[in-house]
């Protein structure tokens, strides 16, 4: 969205509450009702500026905010400073709070205490609904030195689109605030901020009910939730994949189910998840990475992630990079695969300033390559071709994509970027590297107005919405001769109706195998039909080769690619982990990480209903397991999990009764008696009817306490200059050899054939200087009296600080 400056109509607006008028929309107050509630978070400055930031609605607006204990009352309030014009205040966002038509009471308290200011100043508390729109709410008169206090009350007249609402505190408008400084741009204090009205309406259910991915099925990758332009990321033997959030704005209606259709204008989060077998996936939820409240509030959308890592100055660090809109890219800076996340720019990477890339008319699609050498690039680009062409050579070759070097420190850029010459390129360029080879692909255009109109392809290019390929020797150099064939049709040949549209896709090499990544509204479509809304889900294909280096087209299926390993279920994991599912949603809840650490986010599974269940792909539980412990939150009485092996209908096996204390998290234990082997695990939900049952946080299978390999395990937190580590060893203590798994907080490995006596051992980074109190988990495999047995042992951990 496009941040326009104010124009005539709310600076009228102002003059006339600067002459004392009553306001349009101010009403004469009135008794709060019971029922409203206050729409303001900290409206007290109580926990410093958390949910508070400088109006940023014009380029021009900027200030200083800073707690004070100067409040008047409580212990906290903000001071307002390096005012740059009279709009630039402190803001908070009520987007979603707001209801047009509703009337609300909006109380502060206000002082200003500038002795070269004027006697009395005019203070306002304004909304700004989006582009031009602003609306003085509520004004006050405040004397030097004094608080005042505003109170009034507005209504939002039920024409306002509330889409975007964002409140904050200015004095009266003028051109050119910087000619008198004291008169317009004093610095003041604001304090006790109240907007008390009818409570923001239920966010709509953005739960899916149906099973969008089909029990042995493996396409699309999820079935709750949706996400588009996939981006494959492996790191210490996990694989991760990013993903648009297209979730974001899915709003079905209660009856009929259908949504409206996708506003990509609006999606400003990153979805991730992560896998080590690729069936069986977690979910990690999703990275506010743009918008006022995002890791990086200077951009507006988050579209198109690219991922990769690097070793900056000793330290590992993990970079997302991302679309802002059409017109810019950027990147935000974790300190693992899921964060957490910073900025370490104020501005965006890659935009009109960026040489080379003049000519391009979308900015965006950003995807990175670090090369064996350790030098990075970054490719972007796309859209219409540049009108100074020939009509032919816009479509054929529209020269709308780019490749750039990134600076050591992988947010910022070298030299000129150079043309990527890619037939009747549209957008999605990302390259990976495979026997010396570089393979840059692409997605191609539809032709029309912004490509010379009707033309002829030349023969061999790609037809509209396919993934074309290039193949170069030099990450920098992509002459339209370099160019290999299509590598994926349009996903519509292989799901037809309703998945049709340009797509967006990357490639990524796990464990000796590569594959795509795309997208297609299929979910959608199982949803309501052949008429979809455009809302797309991530699938993937493996890819394979011919034997001249040249890419074997992919077909696109729902069977999706092969489990690559067992599930190991004698852990504890997260329960938003799994293979297929219907009828649930996931959430963030406050903490870390059971299985990926502190600093992880902890997701539940929620929004459980009677009948719903979650699955999990070829579990291995071996010789057998004694016991299966579940960490819930029972929010009605009476619901029960069932476990079932094979089917969602087959015999239940065990069950636990959730009948904890109502609203508090507690674990529940089941005995086992015969689950053995590989089976599908479906855990199935049953309960009143009506509403939510439960909230399920990890689950943790435990081993049989038959015959097992015997082993010494050990964990211990260390410092290795200013870095933390983690080091578990094992110590096969039977008189065969023995595989092992070693698994932390910080990664996973496994060891296969450790001799009698011999050790296996792993030094897992932390990748921070801090390491938080946790516990390894180690499992042994062997064969004990002609079976094959796996022991578990969990050992624990102490917390540690390196450096400094």
């Amino acid at each position: 969205m496009t941040q326009r400056p104010r124009g005539t109509t709310r600076r009228r607006v102002a003059a006339i509450a600067t002459a004392g008028m009553m306001l349009a929309g101010i009403v004469a107050a009135a008794p709060v009702q019971a029922a409203d509630t206050d729409l303001v978070v900290n409206g007290g400055f109580e926990n410093g500026l958390a949910n508070w930031f400088v109006n940023n609605g014009n380029a021009t607006d900027g200030a200083t905010l800073s707690p004070t204990t100067d409040a008047w009352s409580g212990s906290g309030a903000v001071r307002v400073t390096d005012r740059a014009t009279t709009g630039s205040g402190p803001m908070q966002d009520l987007s979603g709070k707001i209801q047009a038509g509703q009337t609300y009471r909006l109380t502060a308290r206000i002082r200003y205490d500038n002795p070269a200011g004027p006697a009395t100043k005019q203070f306002f508390a304004t909304m700004h609904y989006g582009g031009s729109t602003y609306t003085n709410l509520v004004g006050v008169t405040a004397t030097r030195g004094q608080w005042a206090q505003f109170d009034g009350q507005f209504t939002v007249p039920a024409s306002q689109n509330v889409s975007t609402a964002r409140l904050f505190f200015e004095t009266p408008w003028t051109d050119n605030p910087s000619a008198d400084p004291d008169l317009h741009l004093m610095d003041f204090t604001l304090d006790d901020v109240s907007v008390v009205g009818a409570a923001p309406p239920a966010a709509p259910s953005k739960t899916i009910e149906v099973v969008g991915k089909l029990p042995g099925e493996h396409n699309p990758v999820i079935g709750h939730k949706f996400g588009a332009d996939g981006y494959g990321f492996v790191h210490d033997g996990r694989v991760y994949l990013y993903l648009t959030n297209d979730t974001q704005g899915y709003a079905p209606d209660p009856v009929t189910g259908i949504s409206p259709g996708i506003n990509y204008g609006h999606i400003n989060q990153i979805t991730v998840l992560s896998t080590t077998d690729m069936v069986n996936w977690t979910d990690h939820g999703e990275i506010q990475v743009a918008g006022p409240n995002g890791v990086a509030p200077f951009t507006t959308n988050s579209w198109a992630p690219g991922m990769a890592s690097k070793v900056v100055d000793g330290q590992e660090k993990f970079f997302l990079y991302y679309a802002n809109g059409g017109g810019s890219s950027n990147v935000i800076t974790g300190a693992s695969p899921v964060g957490p996340w910073t900025s370490e720019r104020t501005s965006t990477l890659i935009d009109g300033r960026t040489p080379g890339a003049e000519a391009v008319a979308w900015k965006f699609d950003p995807a990175p390559l670090v090369d064996d050498d350790g030098e990075a690039y970054l490719y972007f680009g796309g859209g219409p071709a540049s009108t100074s062409m020939p009509a032919a050579e816009r479509f054929n070759n529209p020269k709308n994509l780019r490749a750039i070097k990134l600076g050591d420190d992988m947010v910022s850029t070298e030299g000129t970027a150079a043309v990527v010459d890619a037939p009747v390129a549209f957008e999605a360029a990302q390259v990976f590297k495979r026997e010396g080879k570089y393979y840059l692909s692409y997605s191609s255009h539809f032709g029309g107005n912004d490509f010379g109109g009707p033309q002829t392809p030349l023969p061999g290019y790609p037809g509209g919405g396919q993934i074309g390929y290039m193949i170069s020797d030099d990450p920098m150099s992509w002459p339209k001769e370099t160019y290999a064939g299509v590598l994926f049709p349009n996903q519509s040949q292989f799901f037809g109706a309703g998945t049709g549209g340009n797509n967006h896709q990357s490639v990524f090499e796990y464990e000796g195998r590569h594959y795509f990544t795309y997208h297609g509204p299929t979910l959608n479509k199982r949803i309501n039909g052949n008429t979809t809304q455009g809302y797309r889900s991530p699938h993937i294909q493996e890819l394979t080769f011919n034997e001249d280096g040249t890419i074997q087209q992919v077909v696109g299926t729902y069977a999706g690619v092969d489990q690559v390993r067992d599930f190991d279920p004698y852990r504890v994991f997260e329960a938003e982990t799994f293979g297929w599912s219907k009828g649930v949603a996931t959430a963030k809840i406050d903490g870390g990480s059971a299985q990926f650490g502190a600093e992880a986010p902890n997701l539940v599974v929620r929004d459980i209903d009677n009948g719903d269940w979650t699955a999990l792909s070829s579990v291995d539980f071996g010789a057998g397991a004694r016991s299966l412990t579940a960490k819930v939150r029972p929010l009605v009485a009476g619901g029960t999990i069932q476990l079932r092996l094979g089917d969602v209908t087959a015999p239940v096996v065990a069950t636990i009764p959730v009948d904890g204390p109502l609203g508090e998290w507690t674990e529940l234990t089941t005995a086992l008696d015969g689950v053995t082997g590989v089976h599908d695990v479906y855990f199935t939900y049953a309960g009143p009817a009506g509403g939510d049952l439960f909230e399920i946080d990890t689950w943790a299978f435990a081993a049989g306490t038959g015959a097992e390999p015997p082993v010494t395990v050990t964990a211990q937190a260390r410092c290795v200059g200013t870095t933390a580590y983690v080091a578990v060893q094992a110590r096969n203590d039977h008189d065969t050899a023995v595989d092992v798994v070693l698994e932390t907080a910080y990664g996973r490995r496994s060891v296969a054939d450790v001799a009698p006596g011999a050790h296996a051992f792993q030094q897992f980074s932390a990748r921070s200087t801090v390491v938080a109190a946790g516990s390894a988990t180690v499992r042994v495999t062997a064969t004990v009296d002609g079976r094959d047995v796996t022991t578990l042992r969990t050992v624990p951990y102490p917390a540690i600080t390196c450096g400094g």
